[in-house]
């Protein structure tokens, strides 16, 4: 035993009582430690809180963090593995962007300050990059030529293309023209027939995915065409899906075609409606209807009209951030809703217009509304870091949108340069920055191009003879790829829930509604001390 000096006294009390008893004795105390999800939004009292105004306190650790769930919804019919999505912005998200942040299990939405079929093609890139069965596989004639077939390849990204007698899906089976009968071929005008793969192993119409990804993987091909009995050609499948099948488990997929989960962005004008239709004929999973008010009349009519038209297409409306705002789009019929307005990093509708709402006191106030229809919604704008994506989950939200966070990322489509302090960084803008609104490209260079541009139509300012900026245009610091900054931010979301006691982003919505999950209100002295307190020192966000 050790030795000791006689117990001291502890707070002034000597007497002390059991301590086998201490969780038994918390029952004596009138509620939890801390604020109910309640007490701390409570806007008459505290008036309206950001991010950084609150912490959420800690719960009991009795799991591993690699137990923690992040499957949300999206909208009311799908759901994601990993609650992300980038923002539809002209420096954040195009097809690349949408490729891998699906591939990680979250969304990217494709922004549309950029022609139609720019879009379109865009949402094609998307859907074929991953299938399962390909039921539209880019099909050529024998006669087609091997400049047509590098076309096809620099076109799309992938090879690998099958050859029928008529040079359409449904015609006897000829022949495959892989990236190798390809690669070394410098007569461009010979036909394909003469470069072809012809010794296919195939399989059989009927045959399920499992069966055929089996006889795939057993016959080191590429491709695996499936014919009827008559060898015409049905559909194929390819080992590079089997591939990513292996090294992204997580990927946002629909269940029957197994390609990627897509989503766009459009305006309320009513050439969206012709832009709509294209985004669908190209495969579209989800559209984002994109403005910084929501709540108005042509918003509440595309919302109908889309619904009317395209009854299995998921509409996300917006942006909102109270509960009237929402109630508008919810009564129209939306599956989804995005909240924010003037809390992005590069926004500034708050200070120029007046208008808007603190983030933190958006997503509470329109996320516990929303949910009495089972609507789930995003969380856009505010977030800088992987506490932030917490408090916006802890908060009712289902996802959270990032632009300026992402648009540092490999991915993003914004322009790499070095500053003039010597970093590494990326160009990135608002789009209701000036140079997002005078951009040209959505109107294809025409002189109404201001018209059709995506920043103008989100403000509403298309017939503005004076443009009155609500964002700014800058850089962000370079962060590498998605493919590692999406699973930090992910590791990061489930250790800050494993230190609530959250296993679940549903365990976690439920326990702030039943009062279980509990925050305190952080002063301005607080956020100081949980901040770095050095002289000097170096911030390594991962490894």
């Amino acid at each position: 035993m050790p030795s000791t000096n006689g117990q001291s006294a502890v707070n002034g009390k000597s007497d002390f009582l059991d301590h086998a008893k201490a969780i038994e004795l918390l029952k004596e105390y009138p509620s939890f430690d801390g604020l109910s999800i309640e007490e701390l939004m409570d806007t008459k009292t505290r008036g309206g809180l950001t991010y950084n105004d609150f912490l959420i306190l800690p719960g009991y650790i009795g799991f591993p963090a690699s137990e923690v769930v992040l499957d949300s919804p999206i909208t009311r019919n799908i759901t994601l593995k990993t609650p992300f999505v980038s923002s539809p912005m002209d420096t954040v998200t195009e097809h690349e962007m949408a490729i891998h942040m699906a591939l990680q299990g979250g969304l990217g939405v494709i922004h549309h300050n950029c022609s139609p079929d720019a879009q379109a093609q865009m949402v094609r890139n998307v859907k074929r990059y991953e299938n399962g069965f390909i039921n539209d596989p880019i099909v050529m004639s024998p006669t087609s030529t091997v400049a047509e077939a590098k076309a096809l390849k620099e076109k799309w990204g992938f090879g690998g293309f099958p050859v029928t007698a008529d040079g359409t899906l449904g015609s006897k089976l000829l022949g495959i023209v892989t990236n190798r009968d390809l690669q070394f071929e410098d007569d461009l005008s010979r036909t394909v027939d003469k470069v072809m793969v012809t010794d296919l192993v195939t399989a059989q119409s009927g045959v399920t995915l499992l069966e055929a990804n089996k006889i795939l993987a057993q016959s080191k091909k590429g491709k695996l065409p499936i014919v009827d009995q008559d060898f015409n050609l049905v559909s194929m499948i390819s080992r590079s899906d089997l591939t990513k099948n292996l090294h992204f488990p997580l990927a946002s997929k629909l269940p029957d075609s197994k390609q990627l989960i897509c989503a766009a962005s459009i305006g309320t004008r009513p050439e969206d409606k012709i832009r709509l239709q294209k985004l669908v004929d190209a495969g579209l999973d989800i559209i984002i209807l994109d403005s910084s008010q929501g709540n108005s009349m042509f918003q509440v009519e595309m919302i109908k009209w889309i619904k009317q038209e395209y009854p299995k297409l998921d509409v996300i409306g917006g942006n909102v951030v109270t509960r009237e705002q929402a109630a508008t789009l919810i009564a129209a019929g939306v599956d989804g809703l995005r909240i924010g307005m003037g809390s992005g990093s590069a926004c500034i509708t708050q200070e120029v217009m007046a208008v808007g709402r603190p983030q933190a006191a958006a997503v509470f106030s329109v996320c516990s509304f929303a949910a009495r229809f089972g609507v789930p919604c995003i969380a856009d704008g505010g977030v800088q870091n992987v506490g932030h994506i917490v408090k916006g989950l802890a908060l009712g939200a289902s996802t959270i949108m990032m632009g300026g966070l992402l648009a540092g990322t490999t991915e993003s489509p914004g322009t790499s340069f070095v500053s003039r302090e010597g970093r590494l960084v990326k160009a990135y803008r608002g789009m209701g920055s000036i140079d997002a609104m005078q951009d040209k490209k959505a109107g294809a260079g025409n002189k109404d191009s201001q018209a059709s541009n995506a920043g103008t139509a989100r403000y509403f300012s298309e017939g503005d003879s004076v443009l009155v900026a609500q964002g700014v245009s800058g850089a962000v610091a370079h962060r590498g790829s998605v493919n590692t900054f999406v699973p930090y931010l992910a590791a990061g979301v489930k250790h800050s829930m494993q230190d609530c006691g959250q296993k679940s982003l549903t365990e976690l919505h439920q326990s702030a509604t039943k009062g279980s999950l509990r925050f305190e209100i952080r002063t301005t002295s607080a956020q100081l001390e949980g901040n770095v307190n050095m002289e000097s020192y170096e911030k390594k966000l991962y490894a």
